[in-house]
């Protein structure tokens, strides 16, 4: 088994569009919605996701924010399993137009039409503590 490095981790992350965001709802529920991660592949352990404030995924994050994030990739090379990744980490909101700036894509404007200037919206930093990742026969854990 080898060991794949965050560079490798986020080179096999440039192809996968969105994540499921898991926070812990009021009741102590695990709650997950799919979060697009905005084209932001240069993976450094930061994953960024926008959202509304009013929702009930920053409510949970308010109140918790440690999340996971899943991600599985399309396809597998010659016929295994797809990659998947998991990552735990810290959720930090975001609410400064110059960082939204950095990590926005035109894309996004079908979900906040005013772009940055988006009433209500808001940046998800989520910083990840340890990613699981399974690449066909490979798997292993990246500690940050």
């Amino acid at each position: 088994m080898s060991q794949m490095t965050l560079s490798d981790l986020s080179e096999k992350m440039r192809d996968i569009d969105f994540a499921m965001l898991s926070t812990r709802a009021e009741g102590g529920q695990i709650a997950a919605r799919p979060m697009s991660n905005n084209g932001d592949v240069a993976y450094d352990g930061d994953s960024y996701f926008f959202s509304y404030e009013n929702t009930h995924t920053i409510d949970d994050i308010k109140r918790d924010p440690q999340v996971g994030l899943s991600f599985t990739g399309a396809k597998g090379f010659l016929g295994k399993p797809p990659n998947f990744i998991s990552v735990e980490g810290k959720a930090e909101l975001i609410r400064d137009k110059a960082t939204f700036e950095k990590h926005w894509t035109k894309d996004l404007e079908i979900w906040f039409e005013q772009g940055i200037d988006t009433p209500g919206i808001v940046l998800i930093k989520v910083h990840a503590s340890r990613i699981h990742y399974w690449d066909g026969e490979d798997q292993g854990e990246i500690k940050l």
